[in-house]
């Protein structure tokens, strides 16, 4: 009796199956990943040694340099514009958090002058960036 010999293929690399799997992590870590927007502006954040900061919330990012120039959304901006500015973001977005990034060269006058602002704009809370450093002892 003869049998007959089924021919046997070559193994061989499917290459589709593991170019779907890296697309699959390529947009797991693309949603998974956080970026951090800076201002673009060279300023010195003083360094903290505690760490607290809630990310859920809407927020606004005002940037003072090393001169006591301020900034919002990228553009140098007035004491007398920035209250209404404020103003306009807390009556359409609702609950908002101002983060404060100050150069530390900034006069605590110009900070507390800026916070005095947001605050009768309406603006509940107020985070003072700094840079966090867990060496730090005090």
């Amino acid at each position: 009796m003869r049998f007959t010999r089924v021919k046997e293929e070559e193994p061989r690399l499917v290459i589709a199956p593991l170019i779907d799997i890296v697309f699959l992590l390529l947009i797991f870590f693309m949603l998974t990943s956080h970026f951090h927007i800076a201002s673009g502006l060279p300023i010195k954040l003083p360094e903290i040694a505690g760490r607290a900061y809630d990310s859920g919330k809407e927020r606004i990012i005002i940037v003072m340099d090393s001169s006591g120039s301020t900034y919002f959304g990228g553009e140098r901006i007035h004491f007398k514009d920035l209250e209404g500015k404020l103003r306009n973001l807390v009556e359409k977005d609702g609950l908002v958090h101002l983060i404060l990034e100050a150069d530390k060269e900034v006069t605590h006058g110009k900070v507390v002058q800026v916070m005095d602002l947001a605050k009768r704009a309406g603006v509940p809370s107020i985070i003072i960036a700094a840079r966090w450093n867990p060496k730090k002892v005090f």
